[in-house]
């Protein structure tokens, strides 16, 4: 192969990467959690966050729930993804997701939860 070629091949692979898309995360929920204004049900999610909306699908049945977040970078990588939620009356509610290997926190809000829809 010719430094050309190489080139090529090397300039092909970094744009493949670039549209492969955003990285997505594993989160599982043991029991129920309100997200936004949705309810989840128990079980296994991935994650994606993209332009302010995390999106969460059931592994299982792959169904789709959208909820804005609020995105904040922190000083370290976190070592696992961490679901962070408070009690609203007999549900959880999630308040916020540190993104494991990554320097993302997402956060989500209270205000979108009683007045916003999605």
């Amino acid at each position: 192969m010719t430094k050309k070629s190489l080139f090529l091949v090397g300039f092909v692979s970094v744009c493949t990467l670039a549209l492969a898309g955003t990285k997505s995360y594993a989160v599982v929920f043991y029991h129920p959690e309100a997200v936004g204004a949705q309810q989840l049900a128990p079980g296994e999610y991935k994650l994606k966050v993209e332009n302010g909306t995390a999106t969460f699908t059931d592994v299982h049945t792959k169904k789709s729930v959208s909820a804005p977040v609020k995105v904040e970078t922190a000083n370290r990588k976190f070592a696992a993804t961490a679901v962070e939620s408070v009690a609203d009356g007999k549900t959880d509610r999630v308040s916020a997701i540190q993104l494991g290997g990554s320097t993302t926190k997402v956060e989500f809000s209270a205000a979108a939860a009683t007045h916003g829809s999605m």
